[in-house]
């Protein structure tokens, strides 16, 4: 067994990796579209069609009304009128955040593209029905940990046997949709997507929304 001494430092072992040899898809910025909702479609179907693990998975980051910076990776419901949809129990620490700072981060990463994209926006609640369809359409066992569980608390010695519980009352009855699960939009008010390139080239393009639409421009790597 080697001596914990002779292991290299995390900083060493940070300075060892070395970018993957992959086939990057190029970027073409004067062909960027208008509007940044077209090419993040564009981007997630590439993601989609080469088959990146969980391409729609996504970071949320938030804040809450002190400033406390919270992040986790959540799931892209869909991306229509004009936003990022997501479901979550609204009483949760992010369901916490957004009711006293309703603004959000989105941070996607496809590294076997090359490709990331960044949306800072404003969060607002969907009606419930949108709530309610996401809900039953989620695993039986993610609906009824979403019941039973108090998000981010300690979890109990008898949590299996509460979520078996929960597991068979959907049985019983499978339109139950808890109160407190609840769907956000977020708006973008800014986008960014960043590709890599051969050798250590880096191509970002910003989109920023103005009174009269939206303007984008190449940015510093």
């Amino acid at each position: 067994m080697n001596d914990i001494n002779d292991r290299p430092t995390i900083g060493e072992l940070l300075r060892s990796v070395r970018a993957p040899k992959i086939d990057l898809p190029p970027f073409d910025t004067d062909a960027a579209p208008l509007d940044p909702l077209d090419l993040f479609a564009s981007w997630l179907a590439d993601a989609v069609d080469s088959e990146v693990l969980q391409p729609n998975a996504m970071v949320l980051s938030t804040a809450s009304v002190t400033g406390a910076p919270s992040a986790r990776t959540v799931l892209l419901k869909d991306v229509v009128e004009g936003g990022f949809w997501f479901a979550s129990l609204d009483s949760g620490p992010k369901g916490a955040d957004l009711a006293t700072n309703p603004w959000a981060a989105l941070t996607f990463f496809w590294p076997g593209r090359g490709r990331q994209v960044r949306v800072v926006g404003e969060v607002t609640t969907g009606e419930r029905d949108v709530a309610e369809r996401d809900f039953r359409a989620r695993h039986p066992l993610a609906r009824a940990q979403a019941i039973v569980g108090d998000q981010s608390a300690p979890l109990p010695g008898d949590a299996q046997e509460l979520i078996l519980q929960q597991v068979e009352r959907l049985e019983r009855e499978p339109e139950f949709v808890p109160d407190d699960w609840a769907a956000y939009k977020v708006t973008p008010h800014t986008m960014e997507f960043w590709a890599a390139a051969p050798g250590h080239e880096q191509v970002r393009v910003g989109y920023t929304r103005g009174d009269d639409g939206w303007r984008h421009e190449r940015l510093w790597p």
